[in-house]
């Protein structure tokens, strides 16, 4: 039952290209379009934010050729500087095995990195290592911990498999109230068959709870507030 959406990383393309940024669950800053030639040199400079929008231009093919072993090559070069959403990128690349061999264990590692920083999406992802056993022992009580550190920040996929845990009570205790609540709230900012999906989890935790219990979740959500997470 648990959700792993399997988000791509195509951030910094609206950085270069002015084109509408793709969301998930996290914000994506609107920059000026920048030529590409300027774009280059500011990454040859060691502009971590450069390159890791290069990175993403020769993920995407859009003026380039796609390359994704360059991709890789700009986001580590990015990532070794401390960018997280380069690093969460490089993740993905080491998941997929594109650019580079795939490897569970280095994909973990740069999420781990990324998400020691705050970066939401890396905290899902690292969650989801732990709680499947991907690329790092199977631990449900810290999937659960990364899961509600990406589900606080507002991500959809992270607060719907923070209530399958609360529902089932893997690594925390079985809770249908908080099962409800992070389940409706993953309902309510997601869309198309995500919202369904979502929604379909919630009212089979509500079939569980009686009319107080549900009036309780209902009101924790409708309370609730995402909490930006500083990196360390």
């Amino acid at each position: 039952m648990i959700s792993h959406l399997r988000e791509r990383r195509r951030l910094a393309l609206a950085a270069v290209f002015g084109l509408s940024c793709f969301a998930f669950s996290i914000s994506c800053q609107n920059k000026a379009a920048e030529p590409l030639r300027a774009l280059r040199a500011r990454a040859d400079h060691g502009d971590a934010g450069a390159q890791s929008s290069l990175a993403s231009v020769y993920e995407n093919g859009k003026g380039v050729t796609q390359d994704y072993a360059e991709a890789a090559r700009w986001y580590r070069k990015a990532a070794d500087q401390g960018n997280a959403e380069a690093q969460c990128n490089l993740a993905f690349m080491y998941d997929s095995g594109e650019g580079v061999p795939q490897d569970y264990a280095d994909a973990a590692r740069w999420w781990r990195k990324a998400a020691d920083q705050g970066n939401a999406r890396a905290q899902f992802h690292l969650g989801f290592g732990y709680h499947s056993g991907q690329g790092m022992p199977q631990d449900y009580a810290e999937a659960a911990r990364w899961y509600r550190k990406a589900a606080d920040q507002g991500h959809a996929e992270a607060q719907f498999n923070l209530g399958v845990m609360y529902l089932d009570g893997q690594g925390v205790a079985q809770d249908y109230v908080q099962s409800h609540m992070w389940m409706n709230l993953a309902a309510s900012s997601a869309s198309g068959d995500d919202r369904k999906r979502f929604a379909d989890g919630r009212d089979g935790v509500a079939a569980k709870m009686n009319t107080a219990q549900i009036a309780e979740a209902q009101r924790l959500a409708l309370n609730w507030k995402p909490k930006a997470e500083k990196g360390k």
